[in-house]
């Protein structure tokens, strides 16, 4: 399996001052940076677009991780790939055409994610798995930080790890929602190893919280 990774999600952090939190989080030591963009229509609330990435690519070394929680993800791979993103992840809710809109991301050059929310079952993306480079598991309802982790998401990534084994597959496993030094256990045991966290890495000390959940990950 890969190795564990942090992804801060910049949706938590200070917006007037992303050059600032992006070298923050470059000095913690963190993996990726995880960029929630969201359009309105896919979830409720809306963030920023491709060009909030663009206009951070030129401060930031980090891996940029992109989630659109957007309708028709297809329609913005290659301004997303334009923008700076690294890791483009899409919904399988979010459009009828999944297998063709991951080979997209493939041919625009960045690695390609898929992601389920809560309430919809693995089989939905079981045969788009050899396309993924990382899956993500919502591990709360899609559209706002801040909401408490759901436990019963800790079977759907065991599923998924044993689903990943049965096809000789090597993906990463993302989870977003909740994960702080506490719900990292539960995630990390079931089987995923890269984490998003949010609210809680910028709502305290960001140093010492990346480092609580580093030494979760190292218990």
């Amino acid at each position: 399996m890969s190795r564990y990774k942090i992804a801060p999600s910049i949706l938590a952090a200070d917006y007037a001052n992303f050059e600032k939190e992006l070298k923050r989080l470059e000095e913690t030591g963190v993996d990726y940076v995880h960029i929630d963009v969201m359009d309105g229509h896919f979830v409720p609330n809306i963030s920023f677009g491709a060009d909030v990435v663009a206009s951070m690519r030129p401060h930031s070394k980090l891996v940029f991780d992109c989630h659109l929680m957007v309708s028709n993800p297809e329609n913005h791979i290659d301004t997303f790939a334009r923008a700076g993103a690294d890791i483009l992840t899409i919904h399988a809710e979010a459009t009828v055409h999944i297998h063709g809109a991951l080979q997209k991301i493939k041919a625009a050059g960045m690695k390609a994610g898929v992601v389920i929310n809560p309430g919809t079952p693995l089989a939905t993306i079981e045969h788009v798995l050899n396309l993924a480079d990382q899956v993500l598991i919502m591990t709360v309802n899609p559209g706002f930080g801040g909401q408490a982790y759901i436990p019963e998401m800790a079977d759907k990534i065991a599923n998924l790890v044993a689903l990943r084994e049965a096809k000789g597959l090597s993906f990463d496993i993302e989870v977003d929602g909740g994960i702080d030094d506490q719900t990292i256990y539960s995630a990390k045991a079931a089987g995923a190893n890269v984490f998003v966290a949010g609210s809680y890495l910028f709502k305290g000390d960001l140093q010492a919280r990346v480092d609580s959940l580093k030494a979760a990950l190292h218990d």
